[in-house]
């Protein structure tokens, strides 16, 4: 049986065309090729040679978009643009690489079915006559599945696809900072464009243990209870988890305001939220101080879930971007339920076969993937870290449930936040008993585990004994005492937002408690007294402050002086 190529032009080719033509198919496909000419008026200036699925377009109008892709992959934005834009034009040949063209089956629900894409790779952008891209997300023998970022009312069967053989990712860069970007990667601020150095793929192989190194550096949260017992070091995964509406998201901007003069870049990657909350958070961030250092990734609930599904993966490209140059950085992914429910949808749209709670079988590889990209890197790799704080709601306090206990096995410990606290006026509503940190004291420094003592014990002896007494009315001293003082840590638990403490005053804080100097003062003062403790260690005992910040450590003089100090103000 022949090969047989189609040449398709308004002239026919020259014999020296064919010879040239043929040559190349030859060295190309290592076969010999008869070559059959069909006249065409749609391609002037050239012609489109057709072999089998490929499509070589050497007119006008293909030469053109070839240069247009060219210079859309120049990153930078340097002096040198124009430079380098000229350099392109002036060196410009057409590609002979051949053009891959498919065909839309069907299309609806944000999904796309193409045919004849048959090297089309999983991850690939596709672009569609229209102008929209998309990103396959499902191989299959004969046909590939698309998701669509943009409105798919003008892709119809039949509509042209083809391959741009690469790999979906966003362009970042240092002038990402202080702005909101969408799941792509584009402002939406409405402050202009944002110039970019780098294009990241959005999945990427997480680093390899050679080049990671142990997680050993605090990365605060100015969050009293977490800091003293559940702390996070830099490089670690602490999912935050809770029933809707008990602080989730206040615990992580906490976090992020926390981080203002500290040099970490903050990551706060929005998905399924309304756009008015993103609207807020983003103004809180700037009213504080924080926005100047933090990157808004917004996949807003009014957005398609294939940009849903994409935007913590883009998020995590934005920080390892920073993470690669050696900077340490904070994400925060709120939250992953909605990407669950999003690949959900996309994945029974794809006709996969669902299993428990519909999710498809390989929703605990998302986002395994995912997290595991967070790492401390070696100091070989520039010693940068990615931090990682999921956010998962949960269903009157369900734990067991299948998205939850996915993450919980991910992740290197969760911060549980309970419904009941919250509405005590226990804020953060931090359950001690649920919570762990599975880095623990490895990321705390020597003043904070010097300070905080038997804190965690205490307050479990106190739950304990507090569900005990509910059932008793007469109490004895040592009980009374001992109730007292465990209301009391559970009081000075309580914490402002965006009011996060620096070291000094949380280990100030702890040694005045654990040595029982508040055990006499009334509950409802408590807050008020920690308030001018720490006013007055700050304005009278500065030195001692900053010794405790700058080196870490609580030596048994400073320990002394607080306590000498602290009993003259309660």
């Amino acid at each position: 049986m022949e090969n047989k190529a189609y040449v398709y032009s308004s002239l026919a080719p020259s014999k020296e065309q064919e010879t040239k033509i043929l040559e190349l198919l030859k060295n190309k496909y290592g076969k010999e090729y008869l070559l059959e000419w069909k006249e065409s008026k749609d391609y002037p200036g050239g012609f489109r040679l057709v072999v089998g699925d490929h499509i070589y377009d050497w007119n006008n109008k293909g030469r053109f978009l070839q240069l247009k892709e060219r210079l859309e992959n120049l990153v930078g934005s340097n002096d040198n643009i124009i430079s380098l834009i000229r350099e392109n034009i002036e060196d410009f040949a057409p590609s002979t690489d051949p053009e891959e063209i498919g065909n839309v089956i069907t299309v609806g629900d944000g999904i796309a079915v193409v045919s004849g894409l048959n090297n089309a790779t999983y991850g690939e952008i596709l672009v569609f006559e229209s102008g929209i891209k998309g990103m396959v997300l499902d191989l299959r023998a004969d046909e590939i599945g698309c998701i669509l970022f943009d409105d798919d009312s003008d892709i119809y069967e039949g509509s042209k696809v083809r391959r741009t053989r690469k790999t979906a990712g966003v362009s970042v860069g240092q002038a990402m900072l202080g702005r909101v970007v969408d799941a792509l990667g584009s402002p939406i601020d409405g402050e202009g464009p944002i110039s970019s150095e780098a294009y990241m793929e959005i999945e990427h192989p997480a680093p390899a243990i050679i080049d990671r190194q142990p997680v050993d550096t605090p990365m605060e949260t100015g969050i009293l209870s977490i800091d003293s017992m559940f702390p996070i070091g830099r490089g670690q995964r602490e999912l935050i988890i809770g029933d809707r509406q008990t602080g989730k998201t206040a615990v992580a901007m906490d976090t992020i305001v926390n981080q203002k003069g500290k040099d970490v870049v903050c990551i706060y990657v929005a998905i399924g939220q309304k756009a008015s909350s993103v609207a807020q958070i983003a103004n809180t961030l700037k009213k504080h101080g924080a926005m100047d250092y933090t990157i808004i990734v917004n996949a807003s609930a009014s957005d398609a879930a294939p940009l849903q599904y994409i935007a913590p993966y883009a998020g995590t490209a934005i920080g390892e971007f920073f993470m690669d140059k050696g900077r340490d950085v904070l994400i925060v992914y709120d939250d992953l339920s909605k990407h669950a429910i999003a690949y959900r949808s996309l994945s029974l749209l794809l006709d996969r076969s669902p299993g428990r709670e519909a999710y498809p079988g390989d929703v605990f590889y998302l986002h395994s993937r995912l997290l595991e990209r967070s790492a401390h890197l070696s100091d070989e790799r520039g010693g940068g870290s990615l931090t990682a704080l999921p956010i998962v709601e949960t269903q009157a306090g369900d734990v067991s449930a299948y998205i939850p206990t996915n993450i919980i096995s991910i992740t290197d410990g969760q911060i549980f936040l309970e419904s009941d606290l919250f509405f005590s006026g226990q804020r953060p509503a931090v359950n001690v008993g649920l919570s762990v940190s599975r880095v623990g004291g490895a990321a705390q420094t020597k003043a904070m585990k010097k300070a905080v003592g038997a804190l965690r014990l205490d307050l479990a002896q106190y739950r304990e004994m507090e569900v005990f007494t509910q059932f008793s009315s007469d109490l004895d001293d040592a009980t009374k005492n001992r109730l007292r003082y465990g209301q009391g840590l559970m009081r000075i638990l309580r914490q402002p937002q965006y009011r996060p403490y620096n070291l000094h005053q949380q280990v100030i804080v702890l040694v005045v408690a654990m040595n029982q100097l508040f055990i006499d003062v009334p509950l409802n003062e408590i807050n008020d007294k920690i308030y001018e403790i720490l006013q007055h260690f700050d304005n009278k005992e500065a030195s001692l402050c900053s010794r405790i910040d700058s080196t870490g450590k609580l030596s048994d003089e400073d320990k002394e002086r607080i306590l000498e100090v602290a009993k003259t103000l309660v």
